[in-house]
């Protein structure tokens, strides 16, 4: 297969550039910087980052205190967010974002880390509390509501009840999960796509486990 040839399938795997008003937008959280890459606590950010790739986009654009992309998903504008704020002030991000789209927070999707749940795991929830997440508390307290789809991503619980939760969050995965992580991921971004379709309870009834 000649280069020019090569190209053309990539274009040709390529979604449709958007057209019109973002209409949704799809939060990855976690912490900026290479200290915290691929920690647990940035299971959001990994997330997001296997969809980009999968739609051929790179988040990257500055805006709305994030790196965003703007991306075409089954005919839906949507909006790919990397708060650059640290975890605990991902709100600011959103509202940001939220409020110059005139969105509703139904409009909005979070992928985020969970320690209730072992690796590999995925739970997809329409709604509901922060959990002691305190992106989501952030997300909630700024938006005054909690009606906002989100994807749980498990990082498992800490070894002990005296180890620090910090410490356990911002550490690294063993590497022999790197392939049950990668599978999540590509869950996590499938899951995303049917979420803004209008089929979360497709996305729960597939890959909630």
């Amino acid at each position: 297969m000649s280069v020019f040839e090569i190209f053309k399938k990539l274009d040709e795997q390529r979604a449709p550039a958007p057209v019109g008003a973002v209409e949704f937008i799809i939060c990855g959280l976690g912490n900026p910087g290479t200290k915290y890459e691929n920690t647990r606590h940035n299971m959001g950010f990994m997330a997001i980052d296997t969809l980009a790739e999968n739609l051929g986009v790179s988040i990257k654009k500055l805006r709305f205190k994030s790196l965003t992309a703007d991306v075409n998903i089954n005919g839906v504008h949507c909006l790919l967010m990397k708060p650059t704020t640290f975890m605990n002030n991902s709100g600011e991000a959103v509202v940001e974002a939220l409020n110059f789209y005139k969105l509703p927070p139904e409009k909005l999707l979070v992928i985020n880390d969970d320690i209730s749940l072992d690796v590999g795991r995925i739970r997809i929830r329409k709604k509901g509390s922060d959990g002691g997440h305190n992106g989501l508390k952030s997300i909630i307290y700024l938006t005054g509501s909690d009606t906002f789809p989100r994807i749980k991503l498990g990082v498992g619980a800490k070894p002990s009840p005296e180890y620090d939760l910090a410490a356990w969050v911002l550490g690294m995965f063993p590497k022999e999960q790197g392939e049950l992580l990668e599978e999540t991921f590509g869950k996590a971004a499938e899951a995303a796509k049917l979420i803004v379709a209008g089929k979360t309870d497709e996305a729960m009834n597939k890959y909630n486990s």
